[in-house]
């Protein structure tokens, strides 16, 4: 029985640093604290930069929101659409506009809280292509989505989601 606990323990802890929450430690410190503290030293783009390593633009792509559904059942297992309800990672409700790292009820890791980052559907493009390299430090191990129509797909299915 016992080693279930571990596996289970194990388990939630794991699918807390995929999804962008913070573990903490018996003092009540982020773990990531001290991987994260200095967003700008770890080479990140600048919190206006919209550049992507694939040379996209959001603006040569037309968003088709019923297909971003679909792509945003990978996210689904760590974000909701319901405003003020979480789950591993933080709700998506009215993501775009918001800025980075601060909705309410949500503890974030100190490189999300501290980015300055603004969602712009440009900035979460850029994001998405790969949240390590615009937010280093993140504890969103998801590692990207280089599909860049795909990008735009969920980022249009975002912007409609709970109409």
């Amino acid at each position: 029985m016992r080693i279930n606990a571990i596996i289970g323990v194990v388990s939630a802890a794991s699918l807390l640093a995929a999804c962008g929450g913070t573990a903490g430690t018996e003092d009540g410190e982020s773990v990531a604290e001290d991987a994260s503290s200095d967003v700008a030293a770890a080479g990140a783009p600048s919190a206006e930069s919209t550049d992507t390593l694939d040379g996209t633009k959001l603006a040569d792509f037309t968003g088709d929101a019923a297909k971003g559904e679909k792509v945003y059942l990978q996210c689904k297992s760590c974000h909701v659409l319901e405003e003020g309800q979480h789950r591993i990672g933080p709700s998506l409700a009215g993501i775009l506009g918001k800025t980075a790292g601060k909705i309410e009820n949500f503890d974030y890791s100190p490189a999300n809280a501290n980015s300055g980052i603004t969602w712009t559907p440009e900035k979460m493009f850029q994001y998405l292509e790969k949240p390590q390299r615009i937010i280093p430090g993140t504890t969103m191990a998801y590692p990207g989505l280089s599909d860049p129509q795909k990008r735009a797909d969920l980022i249009a299915y975002l912007g409609t989601a709970g109409e």
